[in-house]
């Protein structure tokens, strides 16, 4: 709901601040005082058009600002979170206007395109007056209030994923038939490219191995020279490290009996002699395995020659083989699922067929809950002395099904009984309209959810009785909405949980506006003023306290 407004230098308004409950609330005062000037304004934090004129004379900017509360599992709150616009429960809507009147808008301090801005305010409340846009008259809007009302939600919700896939697949199968020859071919050729591959049977294992045995093969020759020169020097030649090794442990080991510091030497050494053993024996091994590899090169260079054919061929580097190779077969697999459109078909055919259903089903709904919703509404608006009004929801087949259905919802009314009925955007009069709205929003409000209401000239060329039972019907909606009503009638007025005068005050910068909240008492006087007369006698406050105290049970 709508819990804060501040207004800077909108119009006639230079500065104003304004906290709002939930239920119903009125806001009166004289012609010419700023009540139309405050819908305006929230209008513009909502992405309503603006120019220059929006801006109050000798200011540089007008700036509005709404606070909204929103319910955590509200549409508005799905909308923010989708949008990366925030998750807090109090929503902040800003737009500033310039004396050029170009505007920027803000969300919870980030700025936003007005387009944006739009699709939020519509989600968070809604203005019925003559010159407001209502989502009311919206066909979506429309649609979505009587699939509510027949409690169909779920189910047109169904019926849209059920065209959605139906959608998908026939698109599929579409697509399939356009490329088929396409198919074939790539899956020839994808055969063709595995069958090689599949020959050469290469795997990274065995490329890094290649890769180093034709290193080691390559150099085969300098290999064995040197490792044999360096076995003769460890240990075949006569001044070879092993015999001059040995040699040094004997004399060592002599010594040593005369000095047991050597002890250590003598051991360290030892070691070493083990170690150079070892290695001796790991270095013949090496030249011996060297030996029986010397007929090995032809044939790794032939398969390298293998490898290179096929990279060549593939435009691959050797290495990239194996991965093209899994590609290849992937693509193959999804080919031969594509090359048979059977199973295309025969899914295409079941979702049309489930769709179908499902949609059928929606509009039989649809037109039981437009039966009911038709004779709910006409009902009221006889209660709002529009008896001759008769209002019916209009059902039409299209064409071709869509995702909503097989069916236009349009809400009509014809005000008179000669006239055919009308859509409700061809609706003349704002009373009118506002009153409609105020019957279809009563009926309606159990399952609406649009959270803050404004009716502005709902109690157009209406009085009395008919007056009373206006503002019994927005008290009784402020029950589960938060309303806001701009009105001249003290029957209206008076049935109010909250009461605002709007007053037009001389400045210094010129005419200005203000808005207090009454009390108790202030709206005796405000609702004697509306009772009419240019001197208020106690006859009429005493009446005017009756008046409320009747409306609102207060004493």
């Amino acid at each position: 709901m709508l819990s804060q407004l501040s207004i800077r230098n909108v119009a006639i308004v230079q500065q104003l601040d304004l906290e709002f409950e939930s239920g119903f609330t009125v806001l009166t005062g004289e012609t010419g005082a700023g009540k139309s000037i405050l819908i305006e304004a929230l209008s513009l934090a909502l992405g309503a058009r603006c120019d220059a004129a929006t801006v109050r004379t000798g200011a540089e900017r007008a700036e509005v600002t709404a606070v909204f509360q929103i319910a955590p599992q509200s549409p508005a709150m799905h909308w923010l979170l989708q949008q990366e616009l925030g998750e807090e429960e109090d929503c902040v809507l800003r737009r500033v206007v310039d004396r050029g009147g170009k505007s920027r808008a803000f969300i919870n301090a980030t700025p936003v395109t007005v387009t944006q801005l739009k699709a939020l305010g519509e989600m968070l409340l809604d203005i019925h007056g003559q010159h407001a846009h209502q989502s009311l008259l919206k066909p979506s809007t429309q649609r979505d209030l009587l699939d509510a009302f027949g409690s169909s939600i779920s189910l047109a919700r169904e019926v849209k994923g059920a065209f959605e896939r139906w959608q998908e697949l026939q698109t599929q199968w579409e697509r399939w038939q356009s490329d088929r020859a396409h198919v074939q071919e790539e899956l020839l050729r994808c055969s063709e490219q595995l069958e090689i591959l599949q020959a050469l049977n290469l795997d990274v294992q065995e490329w890094q191995a290649l890769q180093s045995d034709h290193l080691r093969l390559s150099h085969a020759a300098s290999l064995q020279e040197g490792t044999r020169w360096s076995l003769a020097l460890l240990a075949e030649s006569e001044s070879s490290a092993l015999t001059l090794l040995d040699q040094v442990l004997q004399r060592l080991s002599q010594l040593s009996s005369f000095d047991a510091a050597l002890h250590p030497v003598l051991e360290l050494l030892q070691q070493g002699e083990i170690q150079l053993k070892e290695g001796l024996h790991a270095l013949r091994r090496y030249v011996l395995q060297a030996e029986e590899d010397e007929g090995a090169l032809a044939q790794l260079e032939q398969r390298l020659q293998e490898i290179h054919t096929v990279a060549r061929r593939t435009r691959m580097r050797p290495e990239e083989l194996p991965a093209f190779q899994e590609q290849l077969q992937q693509r193959w697999q999804q080919l031969q699922e594509q090359e048979s459109g059977e199973s295309l078909a025969q899914a295409a055919a079941l979702a049309q067929a489930t769709f179908l259903a499902q949609a059928q089903q929606l509009a039989q709904v649809r037109q039981q809950a437009a039966q009911a919703l038709s004779g709910a509404v006409t009902q009221q608006l006889a209660d709002l002395a529009l008896g001759q009004a008769r209002f019916q929801v209009a059902l039409q087949t299209l064409p071709q099904p869509t995702g909503q259905g097989l069916e236009t919802v349009e809400f009509q009314v014809a005000t008179h009984p000669a006239q055919e009925p009308q859509s409700l955007a061809r609706v003349a009069s704002g009373g009118e309209l506002s009153r409609l709205s105020l019957a279809i929003q009563t009926v309606l409000s159990a399952v609406s959810q649009t959270p803050t209401l404004i009716f502005d000239e709902v109690d157009t060329g209406i009085g009395g009785g008919v007056a009373e039972i206006v503002g019994r019907l927005l008290q009784r909606l402020g029950g589960t909405h938060q309303v806001l009503c701009v009105t001249h009638l003290p029957q209206v007025a008076a049935c109010g949980h909250h009461h605002f005068q709007v007053k037009k005050t001389e400045q210094n910068q010129g005419v200005g506006s203000e808005v207090q909240r009454l009390t108790r008492e202030e709206r005796v006087e405000e609702i004697a003023r509306m009772l009419g007369g240019v001197t208020l006698t106690p006859t009429m406050r005493q009446h005017a306290a009756e008046i409320l105290t009747d409306a609102c049970g207060q004493s």
